[in-house]
């Protein structure tokens, strides 16, 4: 398992762009200044018109933001191409450059978690050079040729590396370490003792974002409107949304338990809609046991699913369903090697399906082990007196394809997330989709793994709006300045 990247770790270095192959004009390619008029192919005037829909800030009195997006666009050598001066020889005018390109030249993967993206590969996503690209070595600095070149490289790197160290440590807000490649902080805070933490990042769409480089915030609360709730696009067993004891396997598929009944919920959850997930018996020893099925954020994670009225489970021993710790007979029990499937459907009407996700912005934010996290407190009696039935809403689980039939109806409302509890050394592995062992035929349902990028535009949607609201109520952060 990676180790914990220390702040201030060097930034992924510039790729290496072979060939000889001219500039051309790919599809990305756009001038920031250009005199031919095409609508559409120049950065500045695009932004310019287009100011109102990509940002809430007023437009600048001065006309220097222009100069600061070419500066910004060239600096940024992990999402853009740049091509500063046109080919000797070439009919291209100075005036047109720069000239910038998109490194990853499928628009789908530029969205709300690219930067995490990138982190989390460790190395900038470089989709659009594969195939025979025409962007050629005068577009980013390449490596260079001689011993001279390579020493100069490896110095700009080194002084790359600690000057983005030095900036660092001095900001006591600084939160955008590089994660390890499951996503999540390898030390961090569990929910537990009647309080949830969220992992939180900068968020780009604050409408003042360079406030968090100011020293105004030495020695007062962390302002939690400069951040957002941290999502990794894959749907994974949750590494602080579980019982301790239990162990979650490199990959965030596979978990151990240990002693009594504990819980692990998955990373997202789901509030409307028909979904489905599979789990695996992988081992289960003898005096072993397993509950399955689905939690609310506010289960109780030491103890088995179903042990109170956030959630809904399927006992290994003799097939028994389970909520609000009444065991009912359902099917047959299941053990080592059959495949568990896990069908949820709720209702579009309710309060919980029309509302979009918590951005968590009024919760305080805590610093543990170099990341910050938003932290919750819950009630859990007072939500409890709050659930209400829905209608239609149903549970059916299937053993290696076969349906057992409804196993609940009437759910509480809520948001559901995927959830297992083990009892002693049990193993099971999830699947969480696309692609399932043994895919249901006799009902429509989404895999939980579109969850992952659905969430992130959930979120981000909920960010931007908080901060329009923001903007509109006249708000400011942080409180003192007003």
């Amino acid at each position: 398992m990676a180790s914990e990247v220390e702040a201030g770790s060097a930034a992924a270095p510039e790729p290496e762009v072979e060939g000889d192959a001219s500039f051309g004009e790919p599809p990305a390619s756009m001038d920031t200044e250009s005199s031919n008029g095409k609508e559409g192919t120049d950065i500045i005037p695009f932004i310019d018109k287009f100011w109102e829909c990509m940002t809430t800030r007023q437009r600048p009195g001065k006309l220097t933001w222009p100069n600061n997006i070419v500066k910004t666009m060239s600096k940024e050598r992990d999402v853009f191409l740049v091509k500063e001066h046109p080919d000797p020889g070439s009919k291209d005018l100075e005036e047109e450059f720069p000239k910038f390109g998109l490194l990853d030249q499928d628009l789908g993967n530029i969205g709300p978690s690219y930067d995490t993206q990138k982190q989390s590969t460790g190395t900038p996503t470089a989709g659009g050079l594969n195939g025979g690209s025409s962007f050629s070595g005068a577009l980013a600095p390449g490596p260079g040729k001689g011993r001279g070149a390579k020493r100069k490289q490896q110095q700009q790197q080194e002084g790359a590396a600690a000057g983005a160290a030095k900036r660092t440590r001095s900001d006591p807000l600084f939160s955008a370490q590089r994660l390890p490649p499951h996503g999540y902080p390898l030390e961090h805070p569990f929910n537990k003792d009647g309080y949830r933490y969220i992992l939180a990042e900068p968020d780009p769409h604050a409408p003042d974002p360079e406030k968090l480089e100011l020293d105004c915030w030495a020695g007062k609360p962390i302002p939690g409107d400069l951040y957002r709730s941290c999502l990794y696009e894959k749907v994974l067993l949750a590494l602080h949304d579980r019982a301790p004891q239990l162990k979650i396997s490199d990959d965030r598929l596979t978990v151990t338990g240990e002693k009594g009944y504990s819980m692990v919920r998955a990373s997202h959850g789901v509030r409307k809609g028909a979904w489905f997930f599979e789990v695996t018996v992988d081992e289960m020893p003898a005096e072993t046991a397993a509950r399955l099925g689905w939690s609310q954020p506010l289960g109780n994670l030491q103890a088995p699913l179903g042990y109170d009225k956030f959630s809904y489970s399927w006992r290994s021993k003799k097939g028994t369903r389970f909520h609000q710790s009444i065991g009912k007979h359902y099917s047959s029990g299941y053990g080592q090697g059959d495949t568990l499937g896990f069908f949820i459907e709720l209702p579009d009407g309710t309060e919980t399906a029309r509302s979009l996700p918590d951005t968590y912005k009024d919760k305080a934010l805590i610093k543990f082990k170099s990341y910050l996290y938003f932290e919750e407190k819950d009630y859990v009696d007072k939500a409890e007196k709050a659930l209400k039935a829905t209608s239609p809403s149903k549970m059916i689980f299937y053993k290696n394809g076969v349906s057992q039939g409804v196993a609940f109806e009437n759910l509480f409302e809520g948001i559901y997330y995927p959830a297992i509890s083990l009892y002693k050394s049990c193993t099971v592995s999830v699947n969480f989709g696309p692609h399932f062992k043994f895919a249901p035929k006799d009902v429509k349902y989404q895999p939980i793994s579109d969850m992952g990028w659905g969430a992130v535009i959930e979120h981000t949607l909920a960010d931007m709006l908080y901060h329009v609201e923001t903007d509109v109520d006249g708000r400011r952060s942080p409180p003192w300045e007003g």
